[in-house]
């Protein structure tokens, strides 16, 4: 038993007590305000009588005062966890030489050193840049017609009729998206965007100075070196009125919608230039962001403030966490502890849920500020931030959950749900460490063993008899597909056959004309040039008419060849296939090459599904990475799986190294007259999760390290 006499320690004198909404159950609350923290702390009943009656100066006559002037019955306990609760956070007045003392080392113990400083602070801090209240104090009156009634109504009003204009201009209003795609437009939305944001903390600040709150600081906060402006609306808490806390909350958003009407209605108004491009700035892009990310409650922005007033639950997040924590206990262990404190059923589910959705959140969260800061440092540096983000976020708060389960070990008993956790366990292990994964699906093409483009191989004029073939005809090798025409090439033959008999002749004549025969060896060797120039242009009129290679089908023709066209060497008429034979080329990443080998056998699954399946065998591994992926309709940049991009040639390649494996003996034989996109689903060495995960984690640090 404590002494009765015990003297209670002294309050410091600034602080202030203030009517807070009920609680949860309808008891009422309060909220302690420490004004030189800047800090509030919510109240329950019990507290707050024995705070009320603090003054009598000692612990039996508080516990007597309460206990008599009320219907509650405290015990002496209830008295020592409110002084604990002031002691650890520094709300009694350091009269002694102890409590001096104890002050001090808390605040060395609030100094880290500069590394740890630099470690924590280069990802979060604030950075204060005015002390707003004298301006708030001066335009607050000027601006209090924005919280009318009238206003509001004017408000919806204006956005009735902007919609309704802007509706008439729809498809220019749709085309401004991709009209600022471009310099000027990065360089507009760069000013657009810090007017939103500004016109965003002061909505949160005049609604908060309405209602009669200080706000101490405005300024900047570094998400990651990214700038962030703030207001600091702790004094919200004062306020008794859920209404106006949600008020406050929404009228960030609030600012930038009514920024983004006005803004609206300058893009209707102005001409087109830079004035008008900043207008459509603000009146899409901006507030859209903002909502995006203010509007999300998991994190500590504008939404979970305004959730958290909205259900009535303060500190939400902390409050969920012990109920997720609770929740997890139970349901891996089968503990039997009581909810960490009086809730509903409803409030109860709802607590978790939200309790487990902010984890799943916040861990892709954190994991892209570590892949962020991995990449917007040099490697060194990246790589060691990177693994403070996943230790100190991710690691830290899983090890000290499991420290905690060990701690407890001693109050768990053989049960239902231990049985069911020990078992999850063993599946879970069992799949990560057991070679099942035997087979690899890889992006596929079928296609015939022998294809070929059928085209000119000079350049010629098409005529109503050039193109002879159908696409679908069966032609055999040697025949006739292409007989195109070359007008010069026949002129010129004609020349050519003109002089080689004038030189003929001049030949034959020599020995019986003085004048020929004078001119010696030249009529023999023009004729000899004229003869070789002849064989040349019949060769060339000769690969005018274009026969089939081989035995096979014309699976493609090029319809847009009309009568009286010149066309180029080399442009395809044709494409001929040998429709009874097939192959299979799939495409795999460098860490799956080593898993497949010549003779697996291999499923390939046409998109086409009408032509069934084919079984294959693997022929051929390429050990060198394609450049350029072949097949262009394989690639991502035409809806493949592939993924790729396309440069200034129109080639598609690859975004990481790819290797072809091509297959053959595919049964049934013979192919469409035209390439089967699919899946190849091949025969592979069996590997588990784990050892892939290890060996995609080695591949992954000899990369980044350059190793």
């Amino acid at each position: 038993m404590v002494a009765a006499a015990l003297p209670l320690p002294p309050l410091r004198q600034e602080l202030g007590i203030f009517p807070a909404p009920p609680s949860g159950d309808g008891t009422p609350a309060w909220t302690l305000h420490d004004p030189a923290a800047n800090k509030f702390f919510l109240l329950g009943w019990p507290a707050f009588e024995i705070l009320s009656r603090w003054r009598l100066g000692s612990l039996d006559a508080v516990l007597e005062a309460v206990n008599r002037e009320t219907t509650l019955a405290l015990s002496e306990n209830d008295v020592l966890s409110v002084i604990a609760f002031l002691e650890q956070n520094f709300l009694l007045d350091a009269a002694s030489a102890r409590a001096c003392d104890r002050l001090a080392a808390a605040r060395a113990a609030t100094r880290p050193g500069l590394g740890s400083w630099l470690l924590h602070n280069y990802l979060f801090i604030r950075v204060p840049l005015l002390r707003p209240q004298r301006l708030l104090d001066a335009l607050g009156p000027w601006v209090a017609w924005l919280f009318s009634a009238p206003f509001r109504g004017a408000v919806l009003l204006f956005t009735l009729m902007a919609l309704f204009l802007v509706s008439r201009q729809w498809d220019l209003f749709r085309h401004s998206f991709t009209a600022y795609r471009s310099l000027e437009g990065l360089l507009t939305m760069g000013l657009a965007i810090p007017l939103a944001k500004v016109a965003h903390e002061f909505g949160h600040a005049f609604t908060a100075h309405r209602y009669g709150c200080r706000i101490p600081t405005m300024g900047v906060a570094l998400v990651v070196m990214t700038p962030m402006l703030y207001t600091d609306t702790n004094e919200a808490w004062k306020l008794t009125s859920r209404r106006q806390r949600l008020a406050i909350g929404t009228a960030g958003m609030a600012a930038e919608l009514l920024l983004a009407l006005a803004a609206t209605w300058f893009w209707i108004i102005l001409p087109d230039g830079p004035a008008r491009g900043a207008a459509f700035i603000l009146a899409t892009t901006t507030w859209i962001m903002t909502i995006a990310l203010n509007a999300s409650p998991f994190m500590r922005f504008d939404g979970y403030f305004i959730l958290s007033d909205f259900l009535g639950i303060p500190n939400l997040h902390a409050r969920s966490f012990t109920f997720g924590r609770w929740w997890l206990r139970k349901a891996l262990f089968g503990l039997a502890d009581p909810p960490p404190e009086v809730a509903s059923p409803h409030r109860r589910r709802f607590l978790v849920l939200f309790a487990l959705t902010v984890w799943i959140y916040r861990f892709s969260v954190f994991l892209g500020i570590a892949l962020l800061v991995y990449h917007y440092f040099f490697k060194a540096l990246g790589i060691f931030l990177f693994a403070v983000e996943i230790g100190w976020f991710i690691w830290l708060p899983l090890y000290r959950e499991v420290r905690a389960w060990w701690r407890i070990r001693g109050h768990l008993r053989l049960n239902t749900a231990l049985l069911r956790s020990a078992a999850l366990i063993l599946v879970f292990i069992t799949l990560l460490i057991m070679p099942w994964r035997g087979r690899l699906s890889a992006p596929a093409v079928l296609s015939a063993v022998r294809e070929q483009q059928v085209s000119s191989e000079v350049p010629s004029l098409v005529t109503d008899e050039s193109v002879t073939g159908r696409k679908g005809g069966r032609v055999t090798a040697g025949e006739v597909l292409l007989r195109l025409s070359s007008p010069d090439t026949e002129q010129r033959l004609r020349q050519v056959l003109t002089s080689a008999a004038v030189s003929r002749w001049q030949v034959s004549q020599q020995v019986f004309d003085e004048r020929l025969l004078s001119q010696g060896n030249v009529p023999r060797r023009r004729l000899e040039e004229g003869t070789t120039e002849l064989s040349g242009l019949k060769e060339e009129l000769g690969r005018l008419s274009v026969r089939a290679p081989f035995d096979g089908v014309i699976v493609d023709r090029n319809d847009e060849l009309t009568p009286g066209l010149w066309v180029p060497r080399k442009e395809p008429f044709y494409v001929l296939a040998d429709t009874g034979s097939n192959r299979v080329d799939a495409y795999v990443g460098e860490r799956d090459l080593d898993r497949i080998g010549v003779g697996a056998s291999a499923h390939f699954i046409p998109d086409a599904t009408e032509f069934g399946t084919f079984d294959c065998r693997v022929a051929e591994i390429d050990r060198v990475n394609i450049p350029v992926i072949d097949e262009p309709f394989l690639a991502s940049t035409y809806g493949g799986k592939l993924p790729a991009r396309q440069d200034a040639h129109g080639e598609q390649i690859p975004d990481a190294p790819l290797f072809r494996i091509r297959m053959d003996r595919c049964m049934p034989a013979g192919v469409p007259l035209f390439k089967l996109r699919g899946v190849a689903h091949i025969e592979a060495e069996k590997r588990s999760f784990l050892v892939e995960l290890l060996r995609n984690a080695h591949a992954v640090v000899v990369r980044e390290m350059g190793m």
